[in-house]
Order: C-alpha cells, then sequence, then structure tokens
C-alpha cells in the first residue's frame, strides 16, 4: 500500500510519535511525506519515506496529483487546525480529492490509529484493485 503523510508544523511531533508507535505495520508498506515531515519520520524510525517538497512548496499538490491518479491508498495527515492556514484551499483540494478517488484519510491521531489497524487487518485491501498497473505497486 501507498501511505501518504503531512504534519503541519505543530503536529510534527505527534505524527513521529505515531510512526514510532506503528513502526511495524508501517514498515511493511511505501511512505511518502512532505520534506520535514519524511525527515523526521525516517530519523525517528528508521522506515524509509520518500520525500517530497515542503508543503508550503508544492508537497500537498504533488500529494493530491498522486491521489487524483490513484497512486495514494491512504492518506495521514496531521493538520493543526487552530491556526489560520494560507495553504486552506490546498488542504481542500486534498482533502476533495481523497472523497473524489475514495481513499481513506485521517485528519486525527484517533482516525489515524482505526486506519493504520485496519490496514493490518487487511481491510484496505480493495484498494489493491483501484489501480493495480499503478508503477508505485
Amino acid at each position: 500500500m501507498e501511505i501518504a503523510i503531512i504534519a503541519d508544523d505543530k503536529k510534527k511531533e505527534l505524527a513521529v510519535e505515531f510512526c514510532i508507535a506503528y513502526c511495524g505495520i508501517l514498515s511493511k508498506h511505501h511512505m511518502c511525506a512532505t520534506s520535514k515531515t519524511a525527515k523526521y519520520i525516517s530519523e525517528a524510525t528508521g522506515l524509509e519515506v520518500e520525500s517530497l517538497f515542503t508543503g508550503s512548496l508544492g508537497g500537498t499538490e504533488q500529494i493530491t496529483s498522486r491521489i487524483s491518479y490513484n497512486e495514494i491508498d491512504l492518506l495521514l495527515f496531521f493538520r493543526n487546525t487552530a491556526e489560520d492556514s494560507l495553504k486552506a484551499s490546498d488542504d481542500i483540494n486534498l482533502l476533495r480529492a481523497c472523497d473524489i478517488y475514495n481513499v481513506p484519510v485521517a485528519t486525527n491521531i484517533a482516525t489515524a490509529e482505526v486506519l493504520v489497524r485496519a490496514l493490518q487487518r487487511g481491510d484496505l485491501d480493495w484498494r489493491e484493485y483501484v489501480n493495480p498497473k499503478s508503477n508505485y505497486r
């Protein structure tokens, strides 16, 4: 499975702690993340995480594009809802793409845990049939 991770600045520590806790499950899948998030997760866990652009320089758009090509199977989006974000339209487009292409998305730690446990059980295996010829499989 292809897992994308985005974490706003104030949620990066939470994202890293989450990946440490679920390292065993995540290690069986390909992961990509925006630049700093990928670096922090990789350094803390030893997991291989494909690094994309930073969110403010197009990383969110890269993930949105991959979703639209069915190259992402699961999105973990640890976002800070307390701040007014200049990239709110990017966030809306990202979440809209998940809705259009039926990509499970977590926007908080509780939902992320549910989805990762579902991933472990095989509940998301139906995603394998969405685009079996993807270069990312």
